[in-house]
């Protein structure tokens, strides 16, 4: 139906536009099926024939140069005059070596997350995760059953964490804290680069055992790990005593209310005096046609499918913390959807 003065050449625009956001999905599994056969690494040698890709990727010839056209649509790569093809700066991100690889981010969402984006309408008409339908699994038990899978999650946390850290450690002054504890810190790409800008600053690294071996090695590689305590736990249980300040990057939108308040309760109980900094994706009160509310909304949404939980907004994120007995002090802006909001512990009521 047209609405009053809109043109047929209006619609068709709209109708065309709706046409691409609808198949766009065919973009990420592109990308996914280029990085599992790690066509990045290959390329970032240089310039390849569809013939010595295949017989390196163990694939259909012309199959792969199908695939490797279309990724030349979305600037991964371009073929050259002689039929071969080389990786674009873009494209570069998806080697393993790259310093701001996002391959394992690739591979979690291509083959991890895609079944369970599948479910959505599940979630949305349940409120449970689709992963608990899929997999019978709740929260990660999936990776406590699977050591190969639980390496590339916790790879593609620490490929997002180390974009997001870099902003984190422009907006927030570390210098003048001693003991910095890192809850949930997964492989300590955050708890490094809060180090490297705090050189008086020492660190501690907290975490489920897989996790905090995997910080280790990376704190080892980056000369850090002298300054760092390792510490293998669960925040439900308890957290490291004694910290200055208590980092918790992309852990409380992992769960519900009623566990994110087990987790701050327990950073409360560890706490002296100190504070406590909460870096999330925060969730605008009214979203809006735009690419930074459409990235936090697409996360709200992963959450949902996931994980049965959330991203939250300002007020949600106060009122949750004041239930576990803190006061938030002020907000600061981390990037594009990513927010830090510093909280100071109030006096236990009794």
């Amino acid at each position: 139906m047209k609405r009053s003065g809109e043109t047929d050449d209006e619609i068709t625009a709209l109708a065309q536009r709706m046409r691409e956001m609808i198949s766009a999905s065919w973009m990420s599994q592109a990308i996914y099926v280029a990085a599992e056969l790690r066509i990045a690494d290959f390329l970032v040698k240089g310039a390849r024939t569809e013939q010595e890709l295949a017989a390196l990727t163990q694939t259909h010839e012309g199959a792969l140069r199908r695939l490797l056209r279309a990724l030349t649509t979305i600037d991964f790569c371009r073929e050259l005059e002689d039929g071969s093809f080389e990786v674009t700066p873009l494209g570069s991100l998806l080697a393993t070596d790259a310093p701001y690889s996002l391959r394992s981010w690739a591979l979690w969402w291509g083959a991890q997350l895609w079944p369970v984006w599948g479910q959505l309408l599940y979630s949305v008409r349940t409120g449970q995760s689709a992963r608990k339908l899929l997999l019978g699994t709740e929260g990660f038990g999936h990776l406590e059953r699977d050591p190969a899978l639980a390496r590339i999650f916790h790879g593609a946390a620490a490929e997002l964490t180390k974009l997001t850290a870099i902003d984190v450690v422009r907006a927030y002054d570390f210098s003048g804290l001693d003991r910095i504890v890192d809850v949930g810190g997964g492989c300590g790409e955050l708890l490094a680069a809060v180090l490297l800008a705090a050189p008086a600053a020492r660190g501690v690294l907290f975490d489920l055992p897989p996790a905090v071996e995997l910080g280790r090695a990376q704190l080892e590689t980056l000369g850090l790990a002298a300054r760092c305590e390792f510490v293998a736990g669960s925040f439900f249980d308890s957290v490291p005593a004694g910290g200055d300040v208590y980092i918790l990057k992309s852990v409380i939108h992992d769960w519900n209310g009623a566990d994110c308040q087990r987790i701050l309760r327990n950073c409360r109980k560890a706490m002296g005096g100190g504070r406590i900094l909460l870096i999330e994706e925060m969730l605008p009160e009214h979203l809006t046609n735009s690419r930074a509310h459409q990235a936090v909304a697409c996360s709200d949404l992963t959450m949902l499918a996931a994980l049965a939980a959330q991203e939250r907004t300002d007020a949600e994120l106060r009122e949750l913390l004041a239930s576990a007995g803190f006061r938030v002090v002020r907000v600061l802006p981390a990037g594009p959807t990513f927010r830090i909001i510093e909280a100071l512990p109030e006096p236990w009521l009794t």
